[in-house]
């Protein structure tokens, strides 16, 4: 009974249904489509009435196009006739990204190197064949330091003493200029004339030390750190007075038995045997924009030789302590000395004897040549030239 019932509603709303199809209402809107699931396929999409526009959510233009007046599956006019899509106001699309690249900026930053290589040419490797080498390609021009060119406290009238040039601000010569005496650390002085070749000797006597002062003395040579003790580089040669070692090259080595104290008389034996052909060659100096250059025409420095048979003694009151350097570079060597003492202390002080009459002269120098006093080394000018005017359009003199 139930069963029939159902069907006897059922085919009482089917005819009302076909009799009253002119009184349907229109369909609900669909919901907006924020609501919606999303669906790719465009095929698919119904059509939305008007009341969509109102959800500020309409489908692209191209989705549906607008029903036809002869659609067959129009119910007569019953529904209100639907706009075409592209009526309806759509809200811009974000834009979309292109594969197409952006224009770069122009840099603005002067210290960056452009990476472009147009327009450059590329460099010729410098020629090894001398007859084709120009003057431009393996030049080294180096500035010259103010010493020893620019200036110097010795002449052909004077004999060898202690420089007031070649010495640090801190050391004090005597009146004679054989004494020179420091404070606040170790600082050099050097004599003002030096050998490059035979065997020479000279003598110095410690002063004075007090309770804080030491000496480092020896040999320099035109390089020597005039900062720096005698022995603090390569370029000069040392003995301590602490415990009688040797020192180079900031390097200390036991050397004589013990150290010397104040009065004792130190001996200097240098030997350099046909030295001056060894010795580096003096520069080649030039005129560029009223500076004065050493000039190099392969580009490179000269490197030093060493001078066979060299050597350097010292002497403490008239006895070797042996030999304590051998084979010494080529180069012009000077009388040197370094005194320390500690603050608010008297100087530490020496002083020089170049001969001819020693305090104590050694009796037995074996088998080494007997050598020259430092006296007897002559007054000799700096051999060089420079090539090209000077800003007055006269060479300077140099000799």
């Amino acid at each position: 009974m139930a069963m029939d019932a159902l069907l006897s509603n059922y085919e009482d709303e089917d005819e009302e249904f076909t009799n009253g199809a002119d009184q349907i209402p229109p369909p609900p809107p669909p919901p907006p489509l924020h609501d919606q699931p999303q669906d790719n396929n465009p095929l698919d999409t119904d059509p939305l009435p008007p009341s969509s526009s109102a959800a500020g959510q309409p489908p692209p233009s191209d989705e549906q196009p607008p029903p036809s007046d002869d659609d067959p599956d129009d119910d007569g006019g019953a529904r209100k006739k639907q706009k075409p899509l592209s009526s309806f106001t759509s809200p811009t699309p974000p834009p979309q990204q292109t594969s197409s690249k952006k224009p770069k900026k122009k840099s603005t930053n002067v210290w960056t190197k452009s990476t472009s290589r147009k327009g450059k040419k590329k460099s010729k490797p410098l020629s090894t064949n001398p007859a084709t080498i120009a003057p431009d390609e393996t030049v080294l021009m180096t500035p010259i330091p103010r010493f020893p060119f620019d200036k110097s406290d010795d002449s052909p009238d004077a004999q060898i003493c202690l420089s007031r040039v070649y010495k640090a601000e801190k050391v004090e010569l005597s009146d004679d200029r054989l004494a020179a005496g420091s404070t606040k650390g170790y600082r050099m002085v050097r004599a003002t004339r030096g050998v490059m070749e035979g065997a020479w000797y000279f003598e110095i006597k410690v002063v004075r030390l007090g309770e804080t002062g030491h000496t480092r003395l020896g040999w320099t040579n035109d390089k020597g750190d005039l900062q720096a003790p005698v022995g603090y580089d390569g370029n000069s040669y040392g003995y301590r007075d602490i415990d009688g070692s040797k020192i180079h090259k900031a390097l200390r080595e036991k050397y004589g038995e013990e150290g010397y104290v104040e009065g004792d008389v130190i001996g200097f034996y240098i030997n350099l045997p046909d030295g001056a052909t060894y010795a580096p060659k003096p520069p080649h100096l030039i005129w560029y924009k009223g500076q004065r250059y050493a000039y190099q025409a392969d580009g490179k420095d000269e490197p030093p030789k060493v001078v066979p048979g060299s050597e350097i003694s010292f002497f403490k009151n008239g006895i070797c302590q042996g030999v304590a350097f051998t084979d010494l570079f080529g180069g012009r060597y000077y009388p040197a000395a370094s005194m320390y003492t500690l603050p608010n202390q008297p100087n530490c002080e020496v002083r020089f004897n170049f001969g001819p009459d020693f305090e104590i002269f050694p009796q037995d120098f074996a088998d080494r040549p007997i050598p020259q006093p430092m006296i007897e080394v002559p007054y000799y000018g700096h051999d060089f030239k420079i090539d090209g005017p000077a800003e007055n359009g006269t060479l300077e003199k140099t000799n």
